[in-house]
């Protein structure tokens, strides 16, 4: 697809996702825009793949979306492995972005950041709650924190490496061809299954309405907790950060992102450990002292408890794979 046609498609989605052309078209020069893949299979749901570069730093404002009366957007975010040579490779001494789901009504306005040389990779499914209520039978009792019209919320959950090799296979699927929108919506639920089985492994919490204040609170404490895997900041650092008292803090994060915040943290240092010796090929030792463990005995415990195996084995059966 060109670039033109690539735009168009960008200010069909723009449309669709509560950003009229008229404020969308100022800063889609902003973008370089590898791919876009829309199938819209509306009312029922939608299905987008994108992959853009942001040249400069800005922000847009999402307004709600009207592409339906009710319903939820899904956005599969920092996955797909599939890319073109303009995407920049991603600056690890960063806060750590690890694939993950974002979940939003449609009638919550959202304010999106993309700072210069930022890459975003995603595959981004709309769909109506009537449709996704009879997908889930039954059980869309479990999730009545989704269904509730008058809420204002938000929830953040980590990719499995099942979901994400889904998401790779279905980016990297051909664009057209006969049934492709079968195809992409037999994909689209199989995602959401996958989604789902994860969310229902969750803490039960009770689900309260968030301001975009505490929103944005508590993506400051992600961010500041992604930036500093090595040395875990302390309770009164998270409290000035998020400007909520300590109580609220731990019951708005695990309601967000399904984790307490030191159960996070953790899971953050796991994988970036994994990465270390992985792509970095790093010891165990290495990777450990790098990510502020001075107990190699419980760093090898924390992870086998995450990978399923001690991490000199995993390092090894990595290394394996590369041969």
């Amino acid at each position: 697809m060109n670039l033109d046609e690539n735009r168009k498609h960008m200010r069909e989605l723009a449309e669709k996702l509560g950003l009229p052309a008229s404020d969308f078209s100022n800063t889609l020069d902003l973008l370089h825009l590898n791919e876009i893949h829309i199938v819209d299979m509306l009312p029922e749901m939608l299905l987008m793949i994108r992959s853009v570069v942001a040249k400069e730093t800005f922000t847009y404002k999402r307004r709600p979306i009207n592409a339906a009366k009710r319903g939820l957007l899904f956005s599969f975010q920092n996955i797909f492995s599939h890319s073109s040579d303009h995407q920049e490779k991603p600056d690890h001494n960063k806060s750590i972005q690890t694939p993950h789901v974002r979940i939003t009504p449609f009638h919550q306005e959202t304010e999106v950041l993309f700072p210069k040389g930022s890459a975003i990779n995603q595959i981004t499914i709309l769909i109506e709650l009537d449709f996704l209520k009879s997908f889930l039978g039954n059980d869309h009792k479990t999730f009545a924190y989704l269904f509730r019209d008058e809420k204002t919320f938000l929830i953040e959950e980590f990719m499995s490496p099942e979901m994400a090799a889904l998401v790779n296979e279905t980016a990297a699927t051909p664009k057209w061809g006969k049934l492709s929108e079968a195809h992409y919506k037999l994909k689209g639920l199989e995602l959401l299954y996958l989604l789902f089985k994860n969310l229902s492994e969750r803490q039960q919490v009770v689900h309260q309405n968030l301001r975009s204040d505490e929103i944005a609170g508590l993506y400051r404490v992600r961010d500041a907790v992604s930036f500093s895997l090595d040395q875990p900041l302390t309770q009164d650092r998270l409290v000035k950060i998020s400007g909520m008292n300590i109580l609220k803090l731990r019951k708005l994060f695990t309601q967000v992102f399904g984790k307490g915040i030191y159960e996070y943290c953790q899971y953050l240092r796991m994988q970036e450990a994994a990465r270390l010796m992985r792509d970095k090929q790093l010891s165990v030792s290495e990777a450990g002292y790098q990510l502020g463990f001075t107990n190699l005995s419980y760093f090898g415990r924390l992870f086998e408890q995450h990978f399923g195996m001690k991490p000199k084995k995993w390092s090894t059966q990595q290394r394996l794979k590369k041969i």
